[in-house]
């Protein structure tokens, strides 16, 4: 057993998880519908992510947060929400495209025994009212990743304050609460090392249990709108991402191959808050600076839907096709704002990506009974949205340490200069 365990262990990640995923369908294929008996391995893997969630972002984010100062906090803010709105409308946009040229919608007609009700839409001011928790213990045992992020930012202030306080009480105190977090970080990355080792035998029970359980008439009845849906993020993910990647100076190729793990993880679990773990891990292997992967990553998998909202644009172009409308060029724009502003809006919400589609229907005149039609394939067609999620979670993260870094470098070469003119000893010779 213990040669196995060595070479279990010593095998790399990636592998591991992709065996899970081969052998998963294999049985998938072999089992057919009796495969549902291996969801709960699947399951107990998305529970240990979960579990370990909320205290990985509260320490780690109050950790960054006393790496860091509250002008730095403030100006990376500042950068990684232009490129959530940014993103998430060029990604309804392609969605759009992909769906005028491949017609998912053809051949269906809208089943008149289906009934859905409108989920009713939080308000702008409700959403940013909720992000501020009146019972922090109800925010943290629910989940609420913004008012997670919330709470371990002030709190994290607090204790950056107290650390440079004048008063050495205050110093002393700030800085011993400072070491207790880091340790309560530590404790949570050897947690999450231990829930990676079981992560391959989780991934081998979801895949089974998703590819088992999936009706294959209905795959094939759906067919277009599933092949759409995953050319739209591969469009994203190989096309529009690298272009963005490009402008800021960053090696595509070397990027991708570092968030393998995430963008892996988030296909299968579905979730990008389950997989928010791994991701956190590989920004650091990507060289993204602690303290501004650390604040994006959280808000960006609650916030920044980008695979969300491709899926916005394919569907309202599968759902006018059923009901035989013809979109005009002004309609269309007029969707791709308020599919971007739905992908944001709702974010964090439960049941988010169906009251967003009930939105982004309901502007363009369609009835929200066809969001029904996908219901079979939901759960194959969420795997690739989620993927498109969490990639763009990373190379918006990218982006921002990308501007950071040469902020801090123009700063250094500034400082550089300054104390070469002021220093009147300075003796320079021309070579």
């Amino acid at each position: 057993m213990g040669i196995i365990w060595r070479w279990y262990t010593s095998m790399s990640f990636m592998v591991k998880m992709t065996g899970g995923f081969l052998i998963g369908i294999f049985l998938a294929l072999v089992l057919g519908e009796h495969s549902s008996f291996l969801s709960p391995l699947g399951t107990l893997f998305l529970n240990l992510l979960k579990m370990v969630v909320i205290p990985l972002v509260l320490f780690s984010l109050m950790v960054a947060v006393n790496h860091s100062n509250p002008k730095e906090l403030g100006r990376i803010g500042l950068k990684i929400f232009p490129f959530y709105i940014v993103s998430t409308g060029i990604a309804v946009v392609v969605g759009i495209i992909l769906a005028k040229m491949t017609n998912p919608g053809a051949g269906f007609s809208l089943p008149t025994a289906v009934t859905m009700d409108a989920p009713a839409r939080p308000s702008f001011i409700d959403t940013l009212l909720n992000m501020v928790p009146s019972n922090i213990f109800h925010a943290f045992a629910q989940g609420d990743i913004l008012a997670v992020v919330f709470v371990a930012v002030i709190s994290g202030l607090a204790i950056l304050f107290m650390r440079h306080s004048a008063d050495e009480k205050q110093q002393e105190m700030g800085n011993f609460l400072f070491r207790l977090l880091e340790a309560c970080n530590e404790v949570v990355s050897k947690i999450l090392n231990g829930i990676l080792l079981y992560a391959p035998i989780g991934v081998l029970g979801i895949t089974a249990n998703t590819f088992g359980t999936q009706g294959l008439d209905v795959v094939i009845a759906l067919g277009k709108f599933i092949g759409t849906s995953y050319l739209g993020v591969i469009i994203l993910v190989g096309v529009v991402f690298p272009i963005m990647l490009k402008l800021f100076g960053v090696k595509v190729i070397q990027f991708y191959k570092n968030i393998k793990e995430a963008a892996f993880t988030s296909f299968v679990t579905s979730s990008s808050l389950s997989t928010l773990p791994i991701t956190i891990k590989c920004a650091e292997k990507a060289g993204i600076g602690e303290r501004v992967a650390k604040l994006t990553l959280p808000i960006g998998a609650t916030v920044n839907m980008n695979g969300t909202a491709l899926r916005f644009g394919v569907a309202v172009i599968f759902a006018a096709e059923i009901m035989g409308m013809s979109l005009s060029v002004p309609e269309l724009a007029t969707i791709v704002i308020i599919g971007t502003m739905a992908a944001i809006g709702t974010a964090g919400v439960p049941g988010a990506g169906l009251i967003g589609m009930s939105i982004v229907f309901t502007q363009a005149g369609l009835p929200i009974e066809i969001v029904a039609l996908t219901a079979g394939i939901n759960i194959l067609v969420d795997m690739i949205f989620t993927f498109g999620n969490v990639v763009g979670d990373l190379v918006g993260a990218k982006i921002v340490d990308q501007t950071e870094k040469r902020s801090f470098f123009e700063n250094l070469s500034g400082d550089k200069v300054i104390n070469q003119t002021d220093s009147p000893n300075l003796v320079t010779t021309d070579t």
